[in-house]
């Protein structure tokens, strides 16, 4: 048996070793959550003056019914129900790059099963729509699907009801990166680098106003970047 002043110095040894363990796994945890936050996406906010309008059409109404297309976002949720309205998401970009809509054509190529494709997704109710966030889908979306896309949003916004959408400009590039968007203040939004969706086309004033011709009137939004703003009512 060990003598006292040697037990004593083994049961410090091994405290010590164990306080040198704990301590190195906290700092390992330490950096490790300093690596996440890191590699977290982060946010921009630019200034919007379509969605300073858009909130404006909206405000001091409850019970309106609100359709955001973009990547459910928890901060537009949360906005458009604090106000005592109800919010329906729809990832249409996303759903339209599964391989289960895609087809081959007799010449071997590859389209989009539209029949399909429009049976399975936007399916709600004719005029059952008071406010729509388009965002920039037609940018990135499959082109046969940018038409149908449109006319499906005319069918079930109701008269009088208010869309927002983006489009880039000829300057953003075919590199422009994807952004999920989230309704910042009364006249920003925050974007966010989503999937490696890349920009279909880019539509001019004349192109954008023929897509919404149906529609009742159609505004757009200067900005300082490579977005114009759209503000359409039914």
């Amino acid at each position: 048996m060990r003598p006292p002043r040697q037990r004593r110095a083994a049961w410090r040894s091994r405290r010590n070793t164990k306080l040198i363990a704990f301590f190195n796994k906290l700092r390992s945890e330490a950096g490790g959550a300093a690596l996440a936050a890191s590699a977290a996406p982060q946010r921009l906010t630019r200034h919007s003056s379509g969605m300073g309008e858009f909130l404006r059409r909206i405000k001091d109404q409850e019970g309106l019914r609100v359709l955001d297309l973009g990547p459910t976002s928890s901060k537009n949720i949360t906005f458009f129900t604090a106000q005592g309205n109800s919010i329906h998401n729809e990832d249409l970009l996303l759903e339209s790059t599964l391989p289960a809509y895609v087809v081959r054509t007799p010449e071997g190529g590859r389209a989009i099963d539209q029949e399909r494709f429009w049976e399975e997704n936007l399916k709600l109710q004719p005029d059952s729509v008071d406010a729509v966030l388009c965002w920039d889908i037609p940018d990135y979306l499959e082109e046969s699907l940018v038409k149908p896309f449109v006319e499906r949003l005319h069918s079930i916004t109701r008269p009088g009801g208010v869309l927002l959408a983006y489009f880039h400009t000829r300057d953003a590039g075919p590199e422009a990166p994807y952004y999920r968007y989230h309704v910042g203040t009364a006249d920003s939004v925050d974007l966010q680098r989503g999937p490696n969706f890349r920009l279909q086309r880019v539509f001019n004033n004349r192109h954008i106003e023929n897509l919404f011709k149906d529609f009742a009137s159609i505004k757009f939004f200067l900005s300082r970047d490579h977005i114009r703003e759209v503000l359409v009512i039914r």
